[in-house]
């Protein structure tokens, strides 16, 4: 995958800026915090930090400048498909001081390689800085799960991000028409990008519209009162299975305030429901549920990323934790060329699509990135969330998780057909 080549001292920066990320993330936190897993679809915490650690001296340190790993007997445990979620507190792990450490030392391993301290047995991977953008993307994607997880275990941490105020009612939902047209799909060659966003192919695109804004939790609250969870009509067959037994009556972690409103929680603890700020927590099913009750769809991952074109990770968004949750759009920049707000930060949002590769896919540098995932019933979201690191933010970047998971920072956006 041809990248643009970074000076050393922006790859050492990027390093060290997710490093701190992730340090200000568990900092102060309990061994008993960070060895709990909530529920038996994450993993505890210390987990990600060994995990973080285990990939980037497999990537860095063994296979681009040839050393051997500090911990051969736990590179199973650490190794995302050869132990998944469920097992992963049951079997021995590093403690969270030694994890910390095997952290630390790793990366001062990272930059004798990057420094040439270390001569590099894999040219191809470290000389256009490839190695050290997928390590620090890596550890940035599960600072993020880190998150989730905390959110879903009711974890308290005031040192992240800042709580929003409640934000007055916009001017109304706005749509924006889309001409439809051939258009270009995904990364070029140029900057780091994972392989599920290349290659860069043309598609055909429908006339169709978009709504300027993601769906608000207003707009689900709104939803819910008019017994959306109850009408069969709306929701699909797979997502009357997943409602009901999930017994989903709201999106997670939603409690009524007794007074016709909401309670969530954020990273700081339980808090009200601000109605102006995109919904967050929801499912696929949730998505298009809502959609289908709206009189609208989820769009497709095409027609997001070209009403999502223009906007830029450093505009301003509401990534890199600025807050401990989504803002009202508009309450920061990032307006698409096409007119569109939030498209990068916020929340996730669910899209139509399925998870596969695109025409001419090839698996690099390894196919468990994204390729063991195509056809298996993921769907793609896209646009990062506000916990989203903004070096890893782009229009063209596919995240996907099942349909019924909504531990992720996940709302959605509405789309309409239009005629051709």
């Amino acid at each position: 995958m041809p990248t643009v080549a970074s000076p050393k001292s922006t790859i050492a920066e990027r390093l060290a800026a997710v490093r701190t990320c992730t340090e200000a993330i568990v900092d102060g936190l309990s061994d008993e915090i960070l060895e709990h897993a909530p529920r038996s679809f994450v993993s505890p915490p210390v987990w990600d930090l060994g995990h973080i650690a285990a990939y980037e001296e497999l990537w860095v340190w063994c296979r681009a400048a040839g050393g051997t790993t500090a911990y051969p007997d736990l590179q199973a445990a650490y190794d995302a498909f050869e132990t998944p979620r469920p097992v992963r507190t049951q079997i021995a792990l590093l403690n969270p001081a030694q994890a910390r450490d095997y952290l630390a030392a790793t990366r001062q391993r990272t930059l004798e390689v990057l420094n040439g301290r270390m001569p590099a047995r894999d040219s191809e991977l470290v000389n256009d800085g490839f190695v050290f953008d997928l390590v620090a993307a890596h550890e940035a994607q599960h600072a993020e799960t880190m998150l989730q997880e905390f959110v879903l275990g009711a974890v308290s941490i005031t040192g992240i991000g800042t709580a929003g105020s409640p934000t007055p009612a916009d001017d109304g939902p706005v749509i924006v028409e889309m001409p439809g047209g051939p258009q270009e799909l995904g990364a070029d060659d140029g900057a780091f990008a994972y392989d599920c966003e290349r290659p860069r192919h043309r598609v055909q695109i429908g006339p169709f519209a978009i709504a300027r804004d993601p769906v608000t939790a207003g707009a689900f609250a709104e939803f819910i009162a008019d017994d959306g969870y109850r009408r069969d009509e709306l929701w699909s067959a797979a997502g009357r299975v997943w409602r009901d037994e999930e017994d989903a009556r709201a999106p997670a972690y939603w409690e009524s305030d007794g007074a016709g409103g909401w309670t969530t929680r954020d990273l700081a603890g339980p808090c009200a429901v601000d109605p102006a700020a995109p919904v967050c927590h929801v499912s696929w099913f949730e998505a298009d549920a809502f959609a289908r009750w709206a009189g609208g769809r989820l769009p497709t991952e095409a027609e997001w990323e070209w009403a999502a074109r223009g906007v830029r990770a450093d505009g301003g968004a509401n990534l890199g934790m600025r807050r401990r949750g989504p803002a009202a759009a508009g309450t920061f920049a990032g307006l698409s060329d096409a007119g569109c707000r939030s498209m990068l930060g916020d929340v996730w949002e669910w899209t139509a699509s399925t998870f596969e590769g695109y025409p001419g896919f090839r698996a690099y540098p390894y196919r468990e990135y994204s390729e063991v995932f195509f056809d298996g019933g993921y769907r793609v979201l896209r646009g990062g969330s506000w916990a989203t690191q903004p070096h890893v933010a782009s229009t063209t970047f596919r995240n996907w998780d099942l349909p019924e998971r909504r531990q992720i920072f996940s709302g959605l956006r509405l789309a309409w057909d239009r005629e051709q």
